[in-house]
This record gives C-alpha cells, structure tokens and sequence, in this order.
C-alpha cells in the first residue's frame, strides 16, 4: 500500500512509500479499514520523540480517517461495507495510508450524507471538545457527564477559547454554545465572521487587543478559558480568569505558562491527551445529522502532496483541517 512515513522519531522529514497492507487480529477487536479520507494533527510529528509510542511501530502520521470496512470480528457492530471514522489510538500507526486498522471501541458510523473528507475533519477536534467539556473542565464534577448534565452545568458560564476558528476551537466553540455557555473566541481579522457564525457572543482579533487590557473591563473575565495554542496566547489567557475559575489546556500543562505577577486565587490549571472513545463520537455524528454542528476543511491534498500539506498545517493558520483524499486511489 501507498503511505507516507516518518523515518524515525528525530526527523520531521516524511517520505512517501509502499509498505506491506496490515493485517488484522479479530481477537483484539481489530477491523481492516480501506482509507477514504485522513487527516493530520498539529505537531505530530514531534510526537514520537517527546511521547514515544508505548511499542516500536511505523511512524504513519493522520490520527484522524474515515473509510469502509473491509473485515472485522464476526459480532462486530461494524461489518465490512460499513462507512466509519475514528480517531485511531496512538499505540498502532496513523492513517496516511491505503489500509488501516481501527478498533470497536474507537469506531463511528460515518455521519449519513457527509463526504469521506467531511467526516475526517471531525474526529481527533471534536473528541477533544466533548472531553474537555463533558469530562475534564470540572464543571459538573468530576466525572464525567452526559450532555443534558453537562447543559445544565455550563449554562450561563463565561468561556474564552484561544485559536476559536482552529481545528479544536471550532469544536469547543460550537459544543459550547450548545450547552448554553457565553463563548468569547480569539482569532485572526479573517476568521472573525466564522467565529460568531460557529456562536461565539464575541470575538477577540488577537492581532489587535491583548488579553490583559480586555479582562480589565468590567464584566469581562470569564469562568473556564480553554486553549487551543500554548505558550504566549496560554499566558495572556491566565489574566482573564475570574478567582475560583479554570484554566484548561490542550497544549501544555497550564501552570507552566501562568504569569509570574498573575493575583488571582483558586484558578485550577488542567492538562490532558483526548482518547478516542467510541460512545463521544457516535454522540457527535447525531449532533452533525442534526445539523447542530459542523467540521471544517480548511484544504484537500492527495497522499502525493504532503510535503506541501504539512508545510500548510505548519503555519498555524489553517482555518478548520488539513485532510488528505485516497478517495480516487481506489
């Protein structure tokens, strides 16, 4: 099978190769899936080298695939010809392949009406957004909860998310409003209309208005910040907590970026790595047939161009996701 692969966890430079096709062990609730459509995550490939797999493995990237089953465990609830996504777990390789292997517990039926590259947009970002708020913010405890729970924890709480029109913010962004939050996103001029149509009550240029100097208003500071960005965008998100409120970070543990003169008492800082879980994703294919939320494509690429897809996910300013097309390889 065609594949891009990372040589080896030092080196940022993919290659494009024919590897042998997977082969698949039922037992362990493993599916053959033929890949449609893949898409990369930010940063992944200084994974293997900061978060070494748990067993050596190829280095394949694209945690995020949507595809048609070609075999599986007899009493499987997704049997060959069955249209899924995932989020694939990161102890077996990514999806930047023409066959890949999923697992019961980390499969969904593919959103009905919705195109191979739509539905590979969605898994890693969205999964990520239902865990923050239903699990890991703590709003509702500390457990974690069902969406009406959930609805009836965060209605009419304040919530800052950085990188609002990213692949992750977008997400948070729309889940949020639907449990009834106040949602103020950050992102550049460009995507501002994006960021209100997605719900956001309103929306920061992070170009022009720093963080510090808005939280000063009356009435500004919020309950939970969720970032998206780490580093200087998680630092200036620490001034507009109110005292007791959370900060939340998918990019580093929030404590690292908390400024050395920030005064505010009992702010939790939270970090942590999404998993991939079944039950959140089938939740979130409800939701989009619904027509209550949405992914985004920000570009789409054949597997023979991912050196320029990459370098597209590298600038940090894709709106929505990167997904690659094997649609047309079979």
């Amino acid at each position: 099978m065609l594949s891009i692969i990372q040589p080896n966890a030092n080196s940022t430079a993919l290659k494009l190769i024919s590897l042998p096709s997977p082969t698949i062990n039922p037992s362990l609730g493993e599916h053959l899936i033929r890949v449609k459509a893949c898409a990369p995550c930010a940063g992944e490939l200084l994974w293997p080298k900061n978060f070494p797999p748990p067993s050596p493995r190829e280095l394949i990237p694209c945690p995020d695939v949507a595809g048609i089953i070609i075999s599986g465990p007899e009493d499987s609830p997704f049997q060959p010809g069955d249209e899924v996504y995932a989020r694939t777990n990161y102890s077996r390789p990514g999806n930047a392949c023409e066959f890949s292997i999923g697992v019961t517990e980390e499969l969904a039926h593919k959103p009905k009406g919705m195109s191979w590259v739509e539905a590979a947009a969605i898994p890693v970002s969205a999964e990520t957004a239902w865990q923050i708020l239903c699990i890991h913010a703590g709003i509702a405890g500390d457990a974690e909860v069902d969406f009406a729970t959930a609805q009836a924890a965060w209605r009419g709480k304040r919530v800052l998310v950085t990188a609002a029109s990213g692949g992750v913010g977008i997400w948070v962004t729309q889940l949020a409003t639907l449990l009834g939050a106040e949602v103020i996103g950050t992102c550049g001029a460009a995507n501002i209309a994006l960021v209100q149509s997605l719900g956001a009550t309103e929306v920061i240029d992070y170009r022009r208005t720093h963080l510090r100097e808005w939280a000063e208003q009356p009435g500004k500071k919020v309950d939970v910040v969720i970032d998206c960005i780490g580093k200087q965008s998680l630092e200036d998100a620490w001034w507009t907590v109110r005292d007791g409120g959370v900060v939340l970070s998918i990019f580093q543990p929030p404590k690292q970026a908390c400024p050395k003169d920030f005064k505010g008492t009992g702010v939790k800082g939270v970090f942590f790595v999404m998993e991939p879980v079944r039950r959140h994703l089938e939740e979130i294919t409800k939701l989009v047939e619904l027509g209550k939320c949405r992914g985004m494509v920000d570009s789409v690429w054949p597997l023979e161009q991912y050196q320029e897809a990459f370098q597209r996910l590298d600038t940090g300013h894709a709106r929505g996701k990167i997904v690659f097309d094997l649609s047309l390889n079979h």
